[in-house]
């Protein structure tokens, strides 16, 4: 029998013990702990609420979870409750799939005013997350800026455009949605250091922007390349820059008929925060050019007013005591997913937040490889190990509140049961509210 232990309840924790029953059938007991009491990491507090059609996935690692040789431990804080050393001596493998929870920091001046977030914080803010449910941003100024070119970026410029009548059958938590529903912002501008063929932008969620009810977005047809020059970009790509094409070709008279416009500023990159006690009234901003794919200033510089900023640039890993880290990179030190023999990484704490949500399959597979070949040299796995069995003795003697999967489940129901009309749930934006629906 091998014992192995999963940080970690997203994708790539619920992957890599998919991987590891194929490997392995009814001969391996999983425990997937996450420090949260809910399970699904960014599917549930990560994916716009308006893409329920995503967070259909939950359902293949519901199967997993409800395995009889998987076990769901929630409410459980590795380095805190249990340190990674005792989990090296229980299990015969340690899987770091933790993510990539915490904002990448702009390194400008200004990035510590007041209404100054990260894609973290103000994307956990709409979608529930216990950590930033008090977030409060003020929404009562006419302009927001969004910093980035990537999905995240139009994910936080869709929902802080749509209407409530919009956001019906999504998730988004009830105070959230309420102050959205007060918002007064008119002017979203989304910045990018580069051009449209540098964007990280997919199709789908570019062309959601041209069937917003009140707003339109816009493109400077001068940021736009020689059309032929499209033709060496990948499909996908090109089909979005398509998308910016039309964007830039829509009629002023269209535009009139808007309350909010979604501005895309490319070769635009911010160079520090501007505020007035204490508050963000502005970016300035350095016009840039490429050289050889890589965005250079230019010297040229102008302010955006704004009263919200948002900075969509990326995402990495918590450190872990005891853990080797690279902090240039944001993840865990790795080689293809090993750590040291007996200890490993997958998913974004391996590679950095790079990737869909697919992404993290072939990497749980080849996590499981690594094992496989620690556990037939002999350099990981062995007699001796207790697995679930010890760290029960371990969570009795702590007193540790371990939130099961069938308590989940009935978080789950209450938060069925307490959703509006026009929602799938209202979810418990703090832990105790969850432990509580658990049955305590």
């Amino acid at each position: 029998m091998k014992h192995i232990a999963i940080i970690g309840s997203g994708p790539a924790g619920y992957y890599t013990a998919e991987a590891a029953q194929k490997q392995w059938g009814d001969d391996v007991q999983i425990d997937i702990f996450d420090r949260l009491p809910v399970p699904y990491g960014l599917i549930r507090s990560g994916v716009a609420p308006d893409h329920q059609s995503i967070k259909g996935v939950a359902k293949r690692y519901e199967a997993v979870a409800q395995s009889d040789n998987v076990r769901f431990l929630g409410n459980v804080t590795i380095g805190e409750d249990i340190s990674i050393a005792e989990l090296e001596v229980l299990y015969d493998a340690v899987v770091l799939a933790t993510g990539a929870p915490h904002d990448k920091k702009l390194g400008l001046e200004g990035e510590d005013l007041a209404n100054v977030y990260g894609s973290a914080a103000f994307v956990g803010w709409y979608n529930g997350h216990p950590q930033f449910a008090t977030l409060d941003p003020a929404l009562s100024g006419t302009g927001a800026v969004v910093i980035g070119n990537g999905n995240v970026a139009l994910d936080v410029a869709r929902i802080l455009a749509k209407t409530r009548d919009e956001l019906a059958g999504s998730d988004i938590v009830a105070h959230a949605l309420d102050i959205l529903e007060e918002s007064r912002i008119e002017q979203i501008t989304i910045l990018g250091r580069r051009g449209p063929h540098q964007i990280a932008m997919t199709t789908k969620e570019l062309g959601e922007l041209a069937h917003l009810t009140r707003a339109c977005p816009r493109v400077d047809p001068g940021d736009l390349p020689d059309l032929g020059d499209d033709a060496l970009l990948e499909p996908g790509q090109r089909k979005s820059v398509t998308h910016l094409r039309s964007f830039a070709a829509i009629p002023e008279s269209h535009r009139a008929d808007k309350a909010i416009e979604i501005e895309f500023d490319f070769f635009a990159a911010p160079k520090r925060i501007i505020g007035e006690q204490g508050k963000v009234t502005g970016v300035e901003v350095e016009r840039t050019k490429l050289d050889g794919g890589r965005a250079l200033g230019t010297g040229e510089t102008y302010v955006i007013p704004a009263s919200l900023v948002v900075a969509c640039i990326g995402y990495q890993t918590s450190p872990i005591p005891g853990v080797p880290f690279e902090e240039s990179a944001g993840r865990f030190a790795n080689v293809d997913g090993r750590i040291l023999p007996g200890l490993y990484c997958v998913g974004w704490a391996r590679r950095g937040p790079s990737g869909t949500i697919g992404t993290n399959r072939p990497d749980g597979f080849s996590v499981i490889e690594r094992l496989v070949e620690d556990f037939t040299s002999g350099a990981a796995g062995g007699p001796g190990k207790l697995g679930s069995e010890g760290f029960d003795v371990i969570a009795q003697q702590r007193a540790l509140k371990i939130v099961r999967f069938r308590d989940w489940k009935k978080i789950e129901e209450a938060e069925t049961g307490r959703a509006r009309e026009d929602s799938p749930r209202e979810k418990f934006v703090n832990v105790g509210a969850m432990i509580e629906a658990a049955g305590g």
